[in-house]
């Protein structure tokens, strides 16, 4: 049986959420028997977000890939980084990986370009609304993304670092970011929500807001390294039901 890696803690939260969500997925593909062979490394949120705000995106890698070493050594044989923000030194963390690594933008467009939707907005973080990590994934796809206004934008991220990261969660938080989604309907004819942020959908437990489908990247994460699993055990668990 394959290990997968998460480098987690970024934040906490979120990274209890993927630990959940993975056995639970991936006990039901097998039909309840079994649990998946994981380790978790969990990295401090706040020495990440400090690199970010000072624009070390340098120190950010390296420090991905720290956590990255540490899974390889505890016998991973591919990973994943739990969180949308640090996946702006993804391709640069992915090139000097020892293991595979699942993106979760690439996730994320896959699962979006597969519901056909062409213009989509994009929630999260400062870092990666205001960010071209997203952009550039989905664009070559054909796809448009559209962020949040300056002002939404600096709402959402004092609210997403000071109250949803450490298990926050209050409704006027909530009433904000759904009204946020009402006004880019409205006003950007999106078709769609990406919860570019591990931690919306901590605080938007819905489907849809205001008749727009919502995109759970931590969800659409948890089923590519399911998937990922899967295939590796597929030969010495043949004729187990998918």
């Amino acid at each position: 049986m394959k290990t997968l890696g998460i480098v987690g803690g970024l934040g906490p939260e979120s990274t209890i959420d993927y630990y959940r969500l993975i056995i639970a997925r991936y006990r039901e593909h097998i039909g309840g028997r079994g649990y998946p062979r994981l380790v978790i490394v969990s990295l401090d949120v706040d020495h990440g977000i400090d690199l970010l705000n000072a624009g070390q995106l340098e120190q950010l890698a390296e420090y991905m890939l720290g956590g990255i070493r540490q899974l390889v050594a505890a016998g991973a044989d591919f990973g994943l980084i739990a969180a949308n923000s640090p996946h702006i030194v993804f391709d640069s963390v992915r090139a000097a990986s020892p293991v595979p690594l699942i993106s979760i933008v690439e996730a994320t467009c896959d699962e979006v370009q597969r519901h056909g939707l062409t213009k989509v907005a994009l929630l999260g973080t400062r870092f990666t609304m205001s960010g071209r990590f997203y952009q550039d994934v989905f664009e070559k796809r054909g796809m448009a993304l559209v962020a949040p206004s300056e002002e939404e934008q600096a709402v959402i991220h004092e609210k997403y670092i000071h109250e949803l990261l450490v298990g926050n969660f209050q409704p006027a938080t909530r009433e904000f970011i759904e009204q946020t989604i009402v006004d880019l309907k409205e006003r950007e004819a999106v078709q769609g929500i990406v919860l570019a942020g591990t931690e919306l959908p901590l605080i938007l437990r819905a489907d849809s807001i205001a008749g727009l489908p919502l995109f759970d990247t931590t969800q659409i994460h948890v089923k590519a390294a399911v998937a990922q699993l899967l295939e590796e055990e597929r030969g010495p668990r043949a004729g187990t039901e998918r």
